[in-house]
């Protein structure tokens, strides 16, 4: 390719959807770069070398949606399977349904309660602190239900999570923890929901296949950003504090450690995933990627089964970036990036990296479809001015 007529930086959802619609919608020729040995940004899953079972390389990834606009693109590159996410909560030696619903209250209490009878338990439960008192993250999950079910579900899965003590952690963290006073144990309540039949990187493979599109894999951007920049339009996914040499100091956020495992049975867990809320268990949950495709034979890891624990702790420099913390000091740092992001000639930033807003995958592929309506079509199809930045707002 010469010239390309864009250039997308990260080969994520949101990145090849702004590839895929202009080569398509437009006929552009659009060059994608990734550091990476391969496309797909964390959404990447291959077969395991040992069994042949299906792993999310980067954690799991399950895909859903109400958007309609959405789920009609998608499938225009796989179909999915009916798999409805269930997740499963393991504490002092006991295994309940998650998220809390009226099962979880049933059986953690030891008793049949009527759903009003739940509600005004939590509500009692709740009652010893009140919402607008709470200082901390500790005091604010009991102000929403209760000290009990905090200690149990909450306490030690959090400290986890942020390698923090909760008290000592912002209120502002969790705006809410639903309850359901319903035996539904579906996870997401979403219209519609599934996993792609092939996997994700052939989805993936397949948005990127088209010959106006040229991907470029183990090439970091900023070693070949003077090619480029103030010459071509560039859609920009990955952090974007790194985008701007963090001259407004790093955005904090989490990362994870993975550690999988082929243990030698058939099915470990009996689902595809569980937490563990236990503080003196040093992972958070486990997946286990066989339940993920129930309907898949894996006759050679008959006998075998892929496991992947599942650490949480803050990123250092060198980590990979995948959930942003968002304190009050990060909020104070992004309004100056996105600020120096509207006075960057010919650059838009997208994706959860680009915009530091906690995005699934529904929500990446809609805010790139947006930003192709709404930015990129003007441009090239109307000649409309390209306003940089992009960051939302």
């Amino acid at each position: 390719m010469s010239q390309p007529d864009l250039v997308v930086v990260g080969s994520g959802f949101f990145g090849l959807t702004i590839a895929e619609r202009c080569a398509n919608e437009l006929d552009l020729n659009v060059l994608v770069l990734d550091r990476r040995h391969h496309l797909g940004g964390n959404a990447y899953s291959e077969p395991d070398a040992e069994t042949g079972i299906e792993v999310h390389v980067y954690g799991a990834h399950l895909f859903h949606t109400s958007n309609d606009r959405v789920w009609e693109y998608v499938n225009r590159f796989t179909s999915f399977t009916n798999y409805q996410h269930r997740v499963f909560a393991k504490y002092q030696g006991q295994v309940y349904s998650f998220p809390m619903n009226l099962g979880l209250i049933n059986q953690f209490f030891g008793k049949d309660h009527t759903p009003d009878e739940a509600r005004e338990l939590i509500k009692e439960q709740a009652s010893e602190i009140a919402t607008e008192d709470a200082t901390n993250l500790e005091e604010k999950a009991i102000s929403l239900i209760g000290r009990p079910l905090y200690e149990a579900f909450v306490k030690g899965y959090t400290a986890k999570q942020w390698q923090t003590d909760p008290t000592e952690l912002s209120a502002d963290i969790i705006t809410r923890l639903p309850v359901r006073y319903t035996f539904n144990n579906r996870y997401f309540n979403d219209k519609y929901e599934g996993l792609p039949v092939d996997g994700y990187t052939a989805w993936l493979t397949r948005m990127a296949d088209h010959p106006n599109i040229e991907v470029r894999l183990d090439t970091d951007f900023f070693d070949v950003a003077d090619e480029f920049k103030g010459k071509v339009p560039i859609v920009y996914t990955g952090p974007v504090d790194e985008y701007f040499g963090n001259s407004e100091g790093r955005l904090s956020w989490r990362t994870v450690d993975l550690e999988p495992e082929v243990m030698q049975v058939d099915d470990f867990q009996g689902t595809s995933v569980m937490n563990y809320n236990d503080g003196d268990v040093p992972f958070t949950r486990i997946h286990e990627f066989k339940h993920f495709h129930p309907e898949r034979d894996y006759a050679e890891a008959k006998g075998r089964t892929v496991i992947v624990r599942e650490y949480s702790r803050a990123a250092e420099i060198d980590d990979e970036p995948y959930y942003p913390i968002n304190t009050a000091e990060d909020r104070e740092k992004l309004l100056k990036y996105r600020d120096l992001a509207r006075k960057e000639p010919m650059v838009l930033f997208g994706g959860r990296l680009g915009t530091y807003k906690y995005l699934d995958m529904h929500m990446a592929i809609g805010s790139a479809l947006s930003m192709f309506d709404n930015k990129l079509r003007p441009h090239f199809a109307e000649g409309a001015e390209l306003t940089s930045g992009g960051v939302d707002e």
